[in-house]
């Protein structure tokens, strides 16, 4: 989940999770055909240049990088800001805005430039350039420990099981996405944000409502102000009576301390990151496994290609759209291309994760590929600080599932499964599933 800079009761909301979605030509995010492809927009572009002309439906001109390499260049590059506060991001614009912006850059009288910020008081590191950044990362950072995951390792084993003998016990149909995929990564956020077993009802059903883009917008913005609210009392507990969690560790270990609104931001960074990719991620990763019953059939046969199959899938899937943007703070030439100063600039992760120049055949879903560097978790200093923990929910999730539903399998044809094409996180809104 993510911030947007409106205002409600001196505090900001959450933003819209479909914004970048409507700015983009729908090639470019619907995933018609196979549902596991890159969108056909991004496809048909291949072969034209690493880095290529894009324009958003709002009229302002960016450029998409298909390239694993140039994606890396790019996420790994200081003069490409992910500070939204301090330069404008044209993907989160309308049009008269676009406007505006074009006219100050050409230096008419009279536009309006978007003023410089120069300090951060919020937690939104995700938005945020160094030094700032370092702080806070550098203080998460510490907080993820491996003892600390290795401990919920055990914890997310029983939480899958119970949800699938649940799931048996209801008879023998279940829509796996809110049965399965939803609480594995929700109840584990909540293990290591320190939620307490009884308020867990609470916590998991506002996050639903929140993360779900087919709840009306006004129901969905009520639900994330709601949780911001309980994620605040979250944190005034965790001043008074402090456990072994990780809002705990930030409430208390920070120096100097960190204010309730930045460990607020930061908790709900977590939610966000930690909550619906993963959940995505079991979701179309079990569709992609039984639509490709070969690989499945590997899978059961031999366990110990899971680890290589977590990092297929997350390569081969990358439900990551075309949501990560950096803004050029000046004059960058990558690969032969200069991005002028200003100028926004969008990692198309789905196709950059298919780049023919690094991976053999790579439209195929091989879970005997041996391991290799992608794009799923981010590239550079925002590199995703929970991958490991992604990790260990897909390959107990997707373990357990294979290995105790050996007859698992769809209940509608596959082109009836609805996608979540109009989120920044593709998946499944669900998959009716039986054993039967």
């Amino acid at each position: 989940m993510s911030i947007s800079g409106e205002e409600s009761e001196g505090r900001r909301v959450t933003e819209s999770p479909t914004g970048i979605r409507r700015m983009l030509p729908a090639d470019m995010v619907d995933r018609g055909g196979c549902p596991f492809d890159p969108p056909s927009g991004v496809r048909e572009r291949r072969g034209q240049g690493a880095i290529q002309p894009l324009r958003l439906l709002n009229g302002a001109p960016t450029w998409m990088v298909t390239g694993l390499q140039e994606a890396r260049a790019v996420l790994a590059d200081p003069r490409f800001s992910s500070d939204r506060v301090r330069y404008p991001d044209v993907t989160k614009l309308q049009p008269h805005e676009v406007e505006q912006l074009a006219a100050a850059e050409s230096g008419e009288s009279g536009a309006a430039v978007a003023p410089k910020v120069d300090s951060r008081a919020d937690g939104m590191f995700v938005f945020m350039d160094p030094p700032e950044h370092t702080r806070l990362r550098r203080l998460l950072t510490g907080q993820f420990t491996v003892r600390r995951m290795r401990a919920l390792e055990s914890r997310l084993r029983e939480i899958a099981v119970e949800h699938i003998e649940a799931m048996r016990a209801a008879g023998t149909e279940a829509d796996l996405v809110p049965a399965y995929a939803l609480p594995i990564p929700s109840l584990a956020i909540c293990e290591l944000l320190g939620v307490d077993y009884a308020d867990r009802a609470e916590f998991q059903e506002r996050t639903a409502i929140a993360l779900n883009s087919d709840t009306p917008d006004d129901e969905r913005m009520q639900a994330g102000l709601e949780l911001y609210g309980f994620i605040q009392g979250l944190v005034t507990a965790k001043r008074e009576s402090p456990g072994d969690d990780i809002l705990s560790g930030l409430v208390h270990d920070a120096d100097p301390p960190l204010t309730d609104a930045q460990l607020t931001d930061m908790a709900l960074v977590l939610l966000g990151a930690g909550h619906e990719t993963t959940a995505n991620m079991l979701g179309l990763g079990t569709f992609a496994l039984l639509e490709h019953p070969d690989q499945l059939a590997a899978l059961r046969a031999d366990p110990a290609l899971m680890d290589n199959a977590i990092e297929e899938l997350l390569r081969y899937l990358s439900i990551i759209q075309m949501g990560v943007s950096r803004v050029a703070v000046e004059d960058v030439t990558i690969a032969g291309v200069k991005i002028p100063a200003g100028a926004t600039v969008i990692i198309a992760t789905p196709e950059a994760n298919r780049d023919p120049r690094h991976w053999d055949d790579p439209d195929r879903l091989d879970v005997h590929r041996p391991r290799t560097s992608h794009l799923a978790f981010g590239h550079g200093i925002h590199q995703c600080l929970g991958q490991q923990l992604a990790r260990a929910e897909m390959k107990v999730g997707l373990s357990e599932l294979i290995t105790r539903m050996p007859d698992l399998r769809l209940t509608v044809p596959a082109d009836q499964v609805p996608l979540r094409n109009e989120m920044l996180i593709f998946g499944v809104h669900s998959l009716p599933v039986t054993w039967a």
